[in-house]
């Protein structure tokens, strides 16, 4: 996602680049195709609601011509208020559009040793390889640090039962006013009986010696046994919450529900949102056919843990993602310590454009600290590097308005929120960044 949108940047700026990109000579354990830009968890790039966090950062992207958002619009799903994609005709389309630009010169090669001439940007993503981690440890002269991602699971459309699962989105709210999900309901008997088998199922073995028990897990993508297991009653307050949602065979709220959101545009299958796990497929298959509406179901992919790699951005980054010790080196996407399909896309356009601005011998400028994409490079530069996690786009980020402001709107966070994003995209800066490059981006 970022190298994808990084190259692109980098062309757009005129300057010629190669795009290096191990698949299919070296796959990994999640990849199943080699086309670029291949989403391999979730197919949603969160909310397109107004005045939300993750929409300021989606809109700031679109302002500066992201690649990668135009090529989401193409490939576009139905999915709530959320930009969903499918994630084949997403990644054929990024593929496409890359291959198509002749400033931008494709190797299909695992990279093991970064360049000592010349600049680079790191984009290696969630799942680099082990001899290209070691060559990032031996540059940066720390360890590596770890924790797990997770995938959730895939049923075939045809075997949901209709008459059990109902299709609504929460609240009633969709972005074009269709019913995007289809959504299980339970019962509370159902509820606890899925919870027991779901706390007694079998979990894969870790494969790696180092990622023994005790490897931390990233908290915005726990794994739902994990979250069964800190109380009965919190997965009906996360992924498996009733709220916004009636049965339509009782006319009431259900006491818990598993959303299914569609995987592509043929409505063919559907991901189980949220339901990310680490329980061997025998058990996936047994347990998850205990959800209403999946007695039958056929499971096209089961959930997955994979490793994911990052740095200790606080550490070795600044705030125009270049190495500390070496200003020809940057780093972008989720090996930067950024969580997020779009965020992974963020420090992909930032990292393009600082490194257009090397080199053009300039110094590059940070982006504007009131900006969604300005405090998300703000956070890998200057975050607690003794607790560095990755991070999703959130308010908590971006600067608090003044006392004025927030005396004004104290109990209306809604107006606060639409400030904070007015303020960011009005910033002089973005605008002047907003303005045509040396190439067109009409151009096809």
């Amino acid at each position: 996602m970022a190298g994808t949108e990084a190259a692109w940047q980098l062309a757009r700026q005129g300057l010629a680049c190669t795009l290096y990109e191990m698949r299919p000579i070296r796959t990994t354990d999640a990849h199943q195709t080699d086309r670029l830009a291949e989403l391999v968890c979730s197919n949603s790039l969160k909310s397109e609601s107004e005045n939300t966090a993750p929409w300021l950062l989606k809109e700031e992207l679109r302002r500066l011509k992201s690649l990668l958002l135009e090529c989401a619009q193409v490939a576009r799903v139905p999915g709530g208020q959320a930009l969903t994609v499918d994630r084949v005709g997403f990644a054929e389309e990024v593929t496409r559009r890359i291959e198509a630009e002749p400033l931008i010169t494709l190797r299909r090669e695992e990279l093991r040793a970064i360049p000592e001439d010349g600049i680079t940007i790191i984009a290696t993503g969630p799942l680099t390889s082990g001899d290209f981690a070691e060559e990032i440890a031996r540059l940066t002269g720390s360890d590596r640090l770890y924790f797990y991602d997770a995938i959730s699971p895939i049923v075939d459309a045809d075997t949901v039962d209709r008459t059990v699962a109902f299709a609504a989105s929460r609240y009633g709210k969709s972005l074009d006013g269709t019913d995007d999900y289809l959504n299980c309901p339970f019962d509370q008997a159902q509820y606890e009986a899925f919870l027991d088998a779901l706390m007694g199922g079998a979990a894969v073995p870790a494969h790696i010696p180092a990622d023994a028990p005790g490897t931390p897990f990233f908290e915005a993508c726990l794994p739902i046994e994990v979250l069964a297991r800190r109380g009965r009653e919190t997965l009906r307050f996360g992924p498996m919450k009733p709220m916004g949602l009636t049965d339509p065979r009782t006319g009431r709220r259900p006491y818990a529900v598993v959303q299914l959101r569609q995987e592509n545009a043929r409505a063919d299958s559907y991901n189980l949102v949220g339901f990310q796990n680490h329980l061997r497929f025998g058990e996936q298959k047994r347990i998850l056919r205990m959800i209403p509406g999946l007695e039958q179901a056929e499971f096209l992919r089961y959930g997955q843990i994979h490793r994911n790699t990052y740095i200790n951005g606080p550490t070795l980054l600044n705030q125009t993602l270049q190495l500390k010790t070496n200003g020809r080196v940057l780093f972008a996407g989720q090996i930067s310590g950024v969580e997020g399909y779009v965020e992974s896309i963020a420090t992909g356009l930032m990292a393009g454009r600082f490194a257009a601005a090397v080199a053009r011998g300039e110094a590059p400028q940070a982006m504007p600290r009131e900006t969604a994409l300005g405090s998300l490079a703000h956070y890998i530069a200057n975050a607690d590097p003794r607790h560095y996690q990755p991070a999703n786009i959130t308010f908590d980020l971006l600067p608090q308005l003044d006392e004025e402001t927030r005396r004004k709107w104290r109990h209306d966070k809604p107006a606060r929120h639409a400030e904070v994003c007015r303020r960011a995209l009005a910033c002089p800066e973005l605008a002047s960044l907003s303005a045509p490059a040396l190439i067109d981006y009409s151009t096809p």
